[in-house]
């Protein structure tokens, strides 16, 4: 069968791919190794797709011609290793849906601060009342939206499982924030596969493309010297100032430089702190630029955004104590940016699934600003021999004792910081169940 397409993963991602395949009039099969939420296996039922769960049926998944694998498989599972090895063609979600659309593409990657691009983007270019989707690791997934409501632009949030599996895609605007190491265990714990990974953010572009990045970053820099670029190249800084077309801070204003348009705005009117977060208003900034949306429009934007659940969220003050949540914070760079913000002495709760953590990066800022690490997981050793001889630590092992443990160490004027620097995955589901779960011990010391 010629168009029988099997979908590894059950998920947003492909539930979505699932439902356009079956448009486009492929014979399609979703197969997943855990269990599938009910609302989507209502959904592929709904378009009578077939479907198992709890398993993988070998057989039928290398008698497809195609499969579309959902992003947070990986490589070195046996499912993964039979398909290669019978050489059947893999590719992601994204890199599916992208043959189905001739809409303009905003892909937005990076080691942090992408989600909140992503959103920043979205919200300028829907307020400027264009027809745009958000997709990727945000909103509905992509497939999803071509099958159902085709949009004329997508703000796409691109993580580097994604990447790793789209070929023919191009993005016409790219956006590369910074890149530190991050799911080494997915790359063979070498920092180069994760770095190329995030360069395929580029692939296929010309010269009639678009593509913004940090020249703060030193690895991007590096990696930029070794590497033919053909789109028009958009270098942004709140370090240095940017000769030709870019963005960078200067005097507390930031000022972006495009072929269509001039632009600056103060740095005390962007809604986002911190020196990350001027970088990321730039990226927004640049992309709305080269869309020729109204500057006021941007301004208003720029002024008027929320932020994003879960990351560098501000809670609530109880007893002058202050609560934030940075759940997202799953590496050490996340914590490094985190730490950077805060004014006041810090009770810092960290921990959980360590990656192959490089802590080194913010001890610095740990000597300067934290007073306390409470170490939240079910294995502590790793931060316990990173910062032993620096800083108090106490153990927990689930978020009830952290909070109230953080909290009986704070005195008035300190800061409760949620910032764990690891994956979620030894106590909760994912990032947003802690961050939830956070909230509600908060809530419950009022």
């Amino acid at each position: 069968m010629n168009n029988y397409i099997v979908i590894l993963g059950a998920g947003e991602s492909g539930t979505g791919a699932a439902i356009l395949a079956k448009k486009k009039g492929f014979d399609v099969f979703v197969s997943d190794a855990g269990k599938i939420k009910d609302k989507y296996k209502n959904q592929l039922n709904t378009h009578d797709i077939a479907w198992e769960e709890d398993t993988h049926s070998v057989d039928k998944i290398l008698s497809a011609n195609l499969i579309i694998k959902s992003p947070g498989i990986a490589d070195k599972t046996q499912i993964i290793k039979d398909i290669k090895t019978n050489k059947i063609a893999i590719i992601s979600e994204i890199e599916f849906a992208s043959r189905y659309t001739n809409a303009t593409k905003i892909c937005i990657t990076g080691t942090n601060g992408k989600t909140t691009t992503t959103l920043l983007t979205y919200h300028i270019l829907k307020n400027a009342g264009l027809n745009v989707g958000l997709a990727g690791n945000v909103g509905l997934s992509f497939a999803r939206q071509v099958a159902e409501n085709d949009h004329d632009f997508y703000v796409i949030e691109l993580s580097s499982f994604q990447l790793d599996y789209m070929f023919e895609f191009k993005a016409d605007i790219a956006v590369l924030l910074n890149i530190t190491p991050d799911h080494l265990d997915r790359y063979n714990y070498v920092f180069q596969n994760y770095i190329d990974s995030k360069f395929r953010i580029i692939q296929n572009q010309t010269a009639e493309d678009h593509f913004i990045f940090s020249s703060d970053d030193n690895i991007i820099n590096q990696e930029l010297n070794k590497r033919n670029v053909f789109s028009q190249k958009y270098p942004i800084s709140v370090y240095k100032t940017i000769t030709g077309m870019g963005g960078y801070l200067d005097n507390n204003k930031i000022l972006i430089t495009t072929t269509k348009n001039l632009f600056n705005m103060e740095q005390e009117k962007l809604a986002l702190e911190g020196k990350h977060n001027t970088t990321n208003s730039l990226a927004a900034g640049i992309v709305s630029n080269i869309l020729e949306i109204k500057k006021d429009n941007i301004r208003d934007c720029l002024a008027n955004f929320k932020g994003v659940e879960h990351r560098l969220e501000n809670l609530q003050d109880i007893n002058g104590v202050h609560f934030v949540n940075d759940s997202k914070a799953t590496n050490v760079n996340s914590v490094w940016y985190a730490l950077e913000c805060m004014k006041n002495k810090v009770i810092l709760i960290m921990g959980g699934v360590d990656k192959g953590n490089d802590y080194s990066e913010i001890m610095d800022l740990i000597r300067q600003k934290v007073k306390t690490i409470v170490a939240m997981g079910t294995d502590n050793q790793p931060i316990i021999a990173a910062f032993k001889n620096m800083v108090e630590i106490i153990e927990t092992n689930n978020i009830k004792d952290a909070v109230k443990s953080a909290f009986l160490l704070a005195t008035p004027g300190e800061t409760v910081l949620l910032s764990p620097a690891c994956a979620s995955f030894d106590l909760f589901e994912n990032y947003e169940d802690r961050g939830n779960k956070f909230k509600e011990e908060v809530r419950k010391l009022a």
